[in-house]
């Protein structure tokens, strides 16, 4: 018979897991770009004209014409810029002191869930989950001619 020791270890080990995958970790890194749906950008080949129609919800606050900032910043020539660097908007200090380059695959993940990305970030939009939207989004972004 086992002692009470013995007994209790599986228990203990199943709390030990939960309590280890329910810490909270912060952000991922700036170099991180790693997806929560663990679909891998690369993956995906983005369709610009599916990209202007998924644009069309986040137009309440941006544009893509250049120096003309809404409630959010101007998203022309996003693709390689740093993060809180669009000139005349009034960033978060989460979002500019990020230290993220918003290269695609960055991009991907903070639309995927703004808020995992830059917490604290002024962006309240909740994200797309679907990660063929997000590469669409992505393809009108680099050219939205």
């Amino acid at each position: 018979m086992p002692n009470a020791n013995e007994a209790d270890a599986p228990t203990a080990a199943a709390e030990s897991d939960v309590a280890a995958t329910s810490v909270d970790t912060g952000p991922p890194a700036a170099d991180d770009i790693s997806t929560k749906d663990g679909v891998d950008y690369n993956s995906l080949t983005g369709d610009p004209g599916s990209g202007k129609m998924v644009f069309a919800q986040c137009r309440t606050c941006h544009v893509t014409d250049p120096g003309v900032n809404k409630i959010g910043p101007s998203l022309a020539g996003i693709v390689g810029h740093h993060s809180g660097s669009v000139a005349g908007y009034n960033y978060s200090e989460a979002n500019k002191n990020s230290g993220i380059t918003w290269t695609e695959a960055k991009l991907f993940q903070y639309l995927e869930n703004p808020q995992r990305v830059i917490p604290k970030t002024k962006m309240i939009f909740a994200g797309l989950p679907d990660a063929q939207k997000r590469a669409d989004l992505i393809a009108y972004l680099k050219n939205p001619s």
